[in-house]
């Protein structure tokens, strides 16, 4: 049996960070065992169904490189197959017309509330001779004793007394078919073989399954893994970190980072904490998936992102600190400085102000918390520096040799020059060790912007 999974989707919202989980989780299962992963968009609920929230999701997989391997189905473009097989089981008298008004239902199901039983319409058993030419659901006949196991591949076999199961509703009154059934008809249409979502959907498998039956198509493989928590354990919320997935784009992290944290999220293989995406396809399989809810943490995505920043190819770095077309001087520097980069960068948003005073070929604006450090005394140090900095300075170590005689030869210690020049050279308090900021820039920045602080202070 060939592997194909689906990740569906409604555009009523985001895509956040439980609906990417759950999309990883069903390519990584397919590409696994060599099937197909495809995207299914339920937007059959047109008053909540947006175009721009479409667009999120379709922006949010693209990011996450987890697009379908086929064209999306858009689930509203198949409402007349979905009518289709209900009137179907009509016809088999698996079904039946419900007529009982919006206040009768309300009535019945508050009884049915008080007892404990399921909506068992008194349509259920009548003919269509008692019809009155009124307004009517299509309803499918549940079984009324007996009970209804689903082996899941994640919370192992769970049993349902059919006696909980009303009689759940296809075809809406104006003849437009419910999430249900077209749950149901997509996912046999489509091939599916295996049901990967979250358990808040597991009371709806035991429904879905009937109507399956109903039509004697193959069971699929259902598995219904537990939701996110936040990092105190309590359901996730936007104080937890529940935002868009492509608000953690715009936050600065790496869709590697990212792919990489939510597969760790309820899924386990070993104690790597870093697993490439080829790796993730050879280990994934469902029998990792934990029965108990994923707790997400900022933090600890915050930290994992840090390493994939610090592992990154030097080229690839600079790629993310700008887009703009660099000068070879530019290049260059940046070079220079990208391993120190990746020793401080936490996100991508960090990399242009880290990098920035290296990609002006003029004196950097001082940040007004570092004006303090460029007193009447430290202005002098500098000053004697910029007019004693040599040129021909070949490397890091050359530089770092020339500077410490010239500290010891003024009597000077690094407190006493260190703070002031990394702001003159920077134009803040937070820069690299001085050793390789006076390499990155090089003798004619440096001394251009040793005197341009000295000759015009602030």
């Amino acid at each position: 049996m060939s592997v194909i999974t689906r990740f569906a989707p409604s555009p009523t919202g985001y895509l956040h960070i439980g609906g990417a989980r759950t999309a990883l989780f069903n390519y990584l299962f397919a590409r696994h065992h060599g099937g197909t992963y495809l995207l299914r968009v339920e937007d059959t609920d047109r008053a909540r169904s947006t175009d721009d929230a479409i667009a999120a999701i379709h922006d949010g997989l693209n990011w996450l490189d987890l697009a379908g391997d086929k064209a999306p189905v858009y689930q509203f473009s198949r409402m007349e197959r979905h009518a289709e097989v209900a009137h179907h089981l009509l016809e088999q008298g698996l079904a039946y017309r419900c007529y009982l008004s919006p206040d009768e239902l309300t009535q019945m199901r508050e009884e049915a509330r008080k007892i404990g039983h399921p909506i068992r319409s008194p349509w259920r058993n009548k003919t269509a001779a008692d019809a009155p030419d009124a307004p009517y659901v299509v309803r499918l006949k549940m079984p009324e004793s007996g009970a209804t196991t689903i082996p899941d591949a994640v919370q192992g076999d769970v049993t349902v007394q059919h006696q909980q199961l009303d009689d759940l509703v296809m075809l809406r009154s104006d003849g437009t078919p419910t999430y249900m059934l077209a749950v149901v008809v997509d996912d046999h249409d489509m091939g599916v073989t295996h049901i990967i979502r979250g358990d808040d959907h597991l009371n709806n498998a035991f429904r879905q399954q009937k109507m399956i039956e109903a039509m004697g198509w193959p069971q699929p493989v259902y598995a219904h893994i537990p939701l996110i928590h936040g990092a105190d354990g309590a359901k996730l919320s936007k104080r937890h970190g529940a935002l868009s997935v492509t608000a953690y784009r715009d936050m600065g992290f790496l869709p590697q980072a990212v792919n990489n944290y939510l597969m760790r999220l309820g899924w386990s293989h070993g104690d790597d904490e870093m697993i490439s995406r080829d790796q993730a396809i050879d280990w994934f399989d469902l029998d990792g998936v934990g029965k108990s809810p994923a707790r997400f943490d900022t933090d600890k995505l915050t930290a994992l992102n840090s390493q994939y920043l610090a592992q990154m190819p030097d080229d690839d770095l600079i790629q993310l600190i700008t887009t703009e077309p660099l000068s070879d001087e530019i290049k260059h520097r940046l070079r220079l400085l990208a391993p120190a980069i990746k020793e401080r960068a936490n996100l991508i948003t960090d990399l242009p102000a880290m990098a920035g005073f290296a990609m002006i070929n003029t004196p950097p604006p001082i940040e007004d918390d570092a004006i303090p450090l460029l007193n009447a005394d430290m202005l002098e140090r500098l000053q004697r520096l910029a007019n004693d900095y040599p040129d021909g300075l070949a490397d890091i170590e050359a530089v770092k040799t020339w500077f410490s005689e010239w500290l010891a030869v003024q009597e000077l210690k690094m407190r006493d020059i260190g703070p002031g020049l990394r702001v003159a050279l920077t134009g803040t308090r937070q820069a690299p060790d001085i050793g390789l900021l006076l390499t990155v820039l090089g003798q004619e920045q440096v001394v251009l912007r040793l005197n341009t602080v000295c000759q015009n202070p602030i």
